[in-house]
């Protein structure tokens, strides 16, 4: 059937092309929605996901697609920062249920699973994928809760530092909706990786509750994300990834718990509803603390690798990805080891950019926001982003840039951010400056030509 066939009173076309939800409509017209299987007009679904190490950026990896047009995209991803500290055992007999978020819809789906920190072979006994009942509720949608296999087994043990992408399930995944993936583990797995600043509460419960509906059974809540690193949807509508790599300004450490106001989220929605704007899902691969020289030390490994280390993994290798946006370096300026150098910063940025410039993908740099009034803030290191940020301008080694400095800085005293954008701690926007931040970005940045180039104005 086509896309649009069906389309039920309430639902709006926005720009000609995709259908865009009201919020009168709510959930309830998403459970209902999500919970008819749509088949794809001769489509046959043979070799999706199984066992593997990585994929192609274009998330090919050898594995064949439905007999119909379309293409696979991720609609969510997140970026594995470290191992669990509390919970070297891992966590035996637990149903493990991450809340996630989706950017666009689709009509199949297939999660990646990930034991990259990991210090032994991590089992899944038991995997599913299912569309939450409600926004950030433990509880299932009617008729959506889907097993997860791998190779069509019904179980999977992950290598230590290795990921898998499990099969694909039909399932009617709206765009701006929140997910359920849910894994449950019998034994001990070890340490286990995980993405700690989620602002997204996933909850636990005691033995096998992967298949669980009403979601009771999950009492214990948690603020982190487990195992799960990435969700492809099979789309039609969709053309490609915006991939963002970023530290905690782009993991929205400061935006409201539970509510998708990161600045990626509000960008995700642009593209969703503007007139004219790119067909694209928006990939969140930000992991507070990091910087793009220097790994986190062992006191503050949830900082992540940097940057340079994990660009392959956390962007290049998503599903669909088109345009990297890089929003990075203030870390570098803030956090001890190391002497601030502005020519490292910026010659590192270039050296991200050509990465992924080298796969043939569009990149776009930020500039470095304000954070006069921060504890950490000195003459020194503000002299040191204004040079970072004057590189950046200049160079020639990105596609675009998006003035993020311009956009967030108080026109009276342009070293501080604008108070109504300020979270409170001077360096971290709250949810008005997530919002400034996506709005400040021109879309022609992430769909021009590789060889146009779109300036900050």
């Amino acid at each position: 059937m086509s896309p649009h066939q069906g389309r039920p009173e309430g639902e709006r076309m926005t720009a000609g092309r995709r259908p865009v939800k009201s919020r009168s409509a709510g959930y309830a017209f998403l459970a209902g929605f999500a919970a008819i299987v749509v088949l794809v007009s001769g489509a046959i679904f043979v070799g999706f996901g199984g066992r593997e190490s990585s994929r192609g950026a274009n998330g090919g990896g050898g594995q064949a697609a439905p007999a119909s047009s379309g293409n696979w995209v991720g609609t969510w991803a997140t970026a594995a920062a470290a191992s669990e500290p509390d919970a070297p055992d891992g966590h035996p007999d637990t149903s493990i249920r991450n809340i996630v978020h989706t950017s666009v819809g689709g009509t199949a789906a297939r999660v990646q699973l990930s034991n990259l920190f990991g210090d032994r072979p991590l089992t899944i006994d038991h995997a599913t994928l299912a569309l939450a009942a409600a926004p950030s509720a433990p509880a299932a949608a009617p008729g959506t809760m889907r097993r997860l296999t791998f190779g069509t087994q019904e179980s999977v043990t992950i290598p230590p530092g290795g990921t898998v992408t499990s099969d694909a399930v039909r399932l009617t995944v709206p765009h701006s909706a929140d997910l359920l993936v849910t894994t449950y583990s019998a034994t001990r797995s070890g340490a286990v990786t995980y993405h700690p600043f989620a602002r997204q509460t996933s909850y636990l419960a005691t033995g096998d509750r992967a298949a669980e509906l009403d979601g009771t059974a999950y009492t214990t809540q948690s603020p982190y994300w487990r195992y799960v690193t990435g969700v492809d949807v099979w789309t039609t509508e969709t053309e490609g990834a915006v991939v963002v790599i970023g530290d905690s300004i782009t993991d929205g450490i400061t935006s409201s718990p539970g509510a998708n106001r990161r600045w990626p989220d509000f960008l995700a929605e642009r593209l969703r509803t503007e007139r004219g704007a790119p067909a694209y899902s928006v990939l969140n691969s930000g992991i507070s603390g990091n910087r793009v020289l220097v790994d986190g030390t062992a006191r503050y490994a949830y900082n992540g690798p940097s940057a340079l280390a994990r660009m392959e993994r956390d962007a290049l290798s998503r599903t669909g990805v088109r345009t990297v946006v890089i929003q990075l370096g203030i870390n570098d300026i803030l956090k001890s080891p190391g002497p601030i150098d502005p020519a490292a910063i910026a010659h590192g940025l270039e050296r991200l950019a050509a990465q992924a410039q080298s796969r043939g993908l569009r990149v776009v740099v930020g500039t470095l926001t304000p954070f006069a009034g921060h504890r950490k803030h000195t003459p020194e290191r503000e002299a040191a982003r204004q040079r970072v940020n004057e590189r950046i301008r200049a160079s020639e080694a990105f596609d675009g840039v998006v003035d993020f400095d311009a956009a967030l800085r108080d026109p009276a005293a342009p070293e501080r951010m604008r108070t109504a954008y300020d979270s409170g701690d001077h360096l971290h926007p709250g949810d008005n400056g997530f919002r400034a931040m996506a709005q400040a970005v021109d879309l022609r940045l992430v769909a021009s030509d590789r060889n146009t180039r779109v300036s900050a104005d």
